[in-house]
C-alpha cells in the first residue's frame, strides 16, 4: 500500500498523490571577502601594482620617441624640395635612409604654418642630379645611418617578449598572493564554522514541533556531553546521522540545534560546494573539512544537500576518474577513518535519500536516519506561535484555525505565511496584523498573486462555467473534498480557481477518493461542453493531472483488474543521474499500451459521471455561473446556499485547488 505525504493545499499537484521533493532546501551562505585582497586582508603594494603598466608605458615612449621629431616637421613634396634647392632657399639637410630633414634659409608657409623646418622623402629611384645640385648651391649635407644602435636594436627586438613574460609572471604572483598560494582559493572550501558559544545560539527550544526527530537527536547531544556513559557498556553512538524530509521542514535548524545543545563547534557546508571544474578539488575540500573538525573535537560536521555529492556510483555515465565519484570516495574514507576516541559526528540533510550511494548508508557511516516530516496540526500551531510572537496580532487572529487551515505546510511555509501577513499589514499602514492579512497571505502563497489583466466578457463567461463545473461536481460527488471557495479572479497562472480544503490529516487515498478527484477534474471540461457546446484550451491542466492520476492508479497502485497488482515505471518520469539511466526496460510495449488503454477507460468513465452530475444539477450549475459573473468570488457559506446540501459527508483527503 502506497503511503502518501502530508496533505498540502496547492494548485499544482506534481506527480499526484506523492508531492515532488525535487526542490532543495537552501541555507544562508557567507559572502566573499573584499575584492582584490589577500587572505590576511593585505592589499598589494602600489609599486607592484604599477610595475607592469609602467614598463609598457616606457616601451611605448622609447618606441615612439624617434618618430616624435619627424611628426613635428611638416612634409613637402620631393619636387618642391628640388625647386627650393635650385632657388637657393635651402640652408642645410640631414639624410637618414630615404628621409630628408632640412632647414630653409628663411621661414616660409608650409602646410598652413610658418616654419623653417621641413621633411621630405627621397624617391626609391636614385636621382643622380641631386647631390651635384646640393654641392653647387652650397647646402650643408649631413648623413646618418638608419640602422639603430646595438642597445636600441636589442631593446626593440627583445622588449616585447620580456614584457609579455613579465606580465604573466606578475599576474601569477598577484593571484597566488590574493588566494593564499597557488590555487589556494580553489582548493580551499567554503566551510562555515560556528563557535560553540559565540555563534551557535540555537537550541531545541527554538525548534517547534518535530518531537520524534528531536528525541532521536537528543541522544547525539547526550553522547557529545557524556561519551563515557555509552562507552561503559560498550555502546557506540552513530557516527553519521542523515536527516531526511521535504524542503523547508527544518533539517538545517535541527543540526544547528544539536551543536547549540551540545556546546561544540559546528562546521557547515553545502554538498554542491565540494564540486569544482578542477579534478581533485572536491576530495581536497573533504580532507580539509574533516582535518579542521578533528582539530577541535568534539565537533559536528553538517553537510546540507548531500545528494549533490553522494549519489549512487556506477550508472555508466562516468568512470572512477569522475570528480563527483572521487569526492564521494574521499568522504567515505574520511568517515571510516574516525578513531574510537574521535568525537566528530557527521550530520547530513537531503530530501532525496533514494539516490544516495548504498555505501554511504551502511552501518558505521550514516547508519541512523531521522525523518523530518511536515508538521502535524499541533506542531503547526507551535510553529505559528514561534513566528508570530514578535508580531502584534489583532483580536480576530485565531492561531488554532490558521493551523487547521494549513495542512501540508512546512515550517518554512508557515514562516513565509506569517511574514507575508506582516508585510500586507505594513502596506495598509496598520498597527496590527489581522485575520484578513493572514487570509490574503494564504491566497498569495497557495493560489498565486493577483493579476492585473482583465478578461473580456466572453472569456469571463467561459471561465465562470468552467469553475462552476468543478464546484458542482465536487459538491455532489461522494468522497470529494469539501469546497472552500470558487473565484474567477485571475491568480498566478490560472484564470480561475476552485479551492477545496481537507478535514483532518490523511496519509493515503482510496480508489473511491481518487475517482472522486478525477470527476472533479473533469467537471470543468464537461461543463463547457454542456453549456457552450465546445471546449477550450483552459482544460489542458485538468486533463494533464487527471491523466497522471489515472496512469498511476493502473501502473502504480494496482487498481486495474487488467494489469493487476504490478508496479510499472511511469513513462514520463525522469530518474536522477546515478540511480537509473533507462526507465522502461522492464515494461513491454504491449503492457504500456494496455496501461494506457486502462487509464483511458478510467478517464472516460470519470467524464461520463461528471456529465451525469452536471446534467442532473444543471440549475445549480447555472445559478453558480451567474453568481460568479456578478460577484467573481463565492465563499463557503454562499456555496452552501447556492448548491444546497451535499450528497453525503465527505471523507478527508489531500487538499487540492482545481483550475
Amino acid at each position: 500500500m502506497t503511503e502518501d505525504n502530508r496533505p498540502r493545499p496547492s494548485r499544482s499537484p506534481s506527480r499526484f498523490p506523492i508531492p515532488s521533493l525535487g526542490q532543495k532546501e537552501r541555507d544562508e551562505s557567507g559572502g566573499n571577502g573584499p575584492s582584490g585582497m589577500g587572505p590576511g586582508g593585505e592589499n598589494p603594494g602600489p609599486f607592484r601594482n604599477w610595475l607592469v603598466p609602467g614598463l609598457f608605458l616606457a616601451f611605448y615612449l622609447i618606441w615612439s620617441i624617434g618618430g616624435a621629431k619627424m611628426r613635428a616637421e611638416p612634409t613637402i613634396p620631393y619636387s618642391e624640395f628640388v625647386t627650393a634647392v635650385e632657388s637657393n632657399r635651402v640652408k642645410s639637410i640631414e639624410i637618414t635612409g630615404l628621409t630628408v630633414s632640412g632647414e630653409f634659409e628663411e621661414a616660409r608657409n608650409v602646410s598652413g604654418q610658418e616654419t623653417k623646418k621641413f621633411r621630405t622623402n627621397l624617391p626609391p629611384i636614385h636621382d643622380e642630379r641631386l647631390m651635384p645640385l646640393l654641392r653647387d648651391k652650397g647646402v650643408t649635407i649631413t648623413a646618418e645611418s638608419d640602422e639603430p644602435g646595438l642597445f636600441m636594436y636589442t631593446l626593440l627586438n627583445f622588449a616585447p617578449f620580456f614584457l609579455v613574460l613579465g606580465f604573466f609572471a606578475w599576474m601569477s604572483r598577484r593571484n597566488a598572493k590574493m588566494m593564499g598560494g597557488p590555487f589556494a582559493g580553489i582548493m580551499k572550501g567554503r566551510v562555515k564554522r560556528f563557535e560553540k558559544e559565540s555563534q551557535v545560539r540555537v537550541t531545541f527550544a527554538d525548534v517547534a514541533g518535530q518531537k520524534a526527530a528531536k528525541r532521536d537527536l537528543e541522544e547525539i547531544v547526550d553522547f557529545l556531553r557524556s561519551p563515557e556513559k555509552y562507552r561503559r557498556l560498550g555502546g557506540k553512538v552513530p557516527r553519521g546521522v542523515l536527516l531526511v524530509g521535504p524542503p523547508g521542514t527544518g533539517k538545517t535548524l535541527l543540526a544547528r540545534a544539536v551543536a547549540g545543545e551540545a556546546g561544540v563547534p559546528f562546521f557547515s557546508i553545502n554538498g554542491s560546494e565540494f564540486i569544482e571544474m578542477f579534478v581533485g578539488v572536491g576530495a581536497a575540500r573533504v580532507r580539509e573539512l574533516f582535518e579542521e573538525a578533528k582539530k577541535v573535537s568534539p565537533s559536528i560536521v553538517f553537510i546540507d544537500e548531500i545528494d549533490a555529492v553522494g549519489r549512487s556510483r556506477g550508472a555508466g555515465l562516468g568512470g572512477g576518474h569522475d570528480e563527483r565519484e572521487q569526492t564521494l570516495n574521499q568522504l567515505l574514507s574520511e568517515m571510516d577513518g574516525f578513531s574510537r576516541n574521535d568525537l566528530t559526528i557527521v550530520i547530513a540533510a537531503t530530501n532525496r535519500p533514494d539516490v544516495l550511494d548504498p555505501a554511504l548508508l551502511r552501518p558505521g557511516r550514516f547508519d541512523r536516519r531521522v525523518v523530518v516530516d511536515r508538521p502535524e496540526l499541533a506542531a503547526r500551531k507551535a510553529i505559528l506561535g514561534v513566528h508570530t510572537r514578535d508580531k502584534p496580532l489583532a483580536a480576530d487572529v485565531d492561531i488554532d484555525q490558521l493551523a487547521a487551515d494549513t495542512p501540508g505546510f512546512s515550517g518554512a511555509d508557515l514562516a513565509n505565511l506569517c511574514n507575508e501577513a506582516a508585510l500586507g499589514a505594513t502596506r495598509r499602514g496598520a498597527d496590527e496584523v489581522t485575520d484578513a492579512d493572514f487570509r490574503a497571505a494564504y491566497d498569495k502563497i497557495v493560489l498565486g498573486e493577483l493579476r492585473e489583466s482583465k478578461l473580456d466578457p466572453e472569456e469571463k463567461r467561459r471561465v465562470a462555467i468552467h469553475e462552476a463545473g468543478h464546484a458542482v461536481v465536487a459538491h455532489f460527488s461522494p468522497h470529494a473534498e469539501p469546497l472552500q471557495r470558487v473565484t474567477i479572479i485571475p491568480r498566478g497562472m490560472a484564470l480561475g480557481v476552485t479551492q477545496q480544503t481537507p478535514v483532518g490529516e490523511r496519509h493515503m487515498m482510496t480508489r473511491p477518493e481518487l475517482e472522486a478527484r478525477l470527476r472533479v477534474l473533469m467537471g470543468g471540461y464537461a461543463a463547457e461542453k454542456l453549456l457552450l457546446g465546445d471546449n477550450s484550451s483552459g482544460a489542458e491542466n485538468d486533463l494533464k493531472r487527471a491523466s497522471e492520476i489515472a496512469f498511476r492508479m493502473v501502473a502504480h497502485f494496482g487498481m486495474s483488474d487488467e494489469i493487476g497488482p504490478v508496479y510499472h515505471e511511469h513513462r514520463t518520469e525522469h530518474p536522477f543521474l546515478g540511480q537509473r539511466v533507462a526507465t522502461d526496460g522492464g515494461t513491454s510495449d504491449r503492457t504500456i499500451h494496455t496501461i494506457e488503454e486502462e487509464a483511458r477507460r478510467i478517464l472516460i468513465a470519470a467524464l461520463a459521471e461528471a456529465q451525469n452530475i452536471l446534467a442532473e444539477h444543471r440549475s445549480n450549475l447555472e445559478a453558480l455561473r451567474d453568481f460568479l459573473l456578478e460577484k467573481e468570488t463565492v465563499e463557503k457559506a454562499d456555496l452552501a446556499v447556492l448548491l444546497g446540501p451535499a450528497v453525503k459527508a465527505r471523507t478527508a483527503t489531500d487538499s487540492d485547488s482545481v483550475h
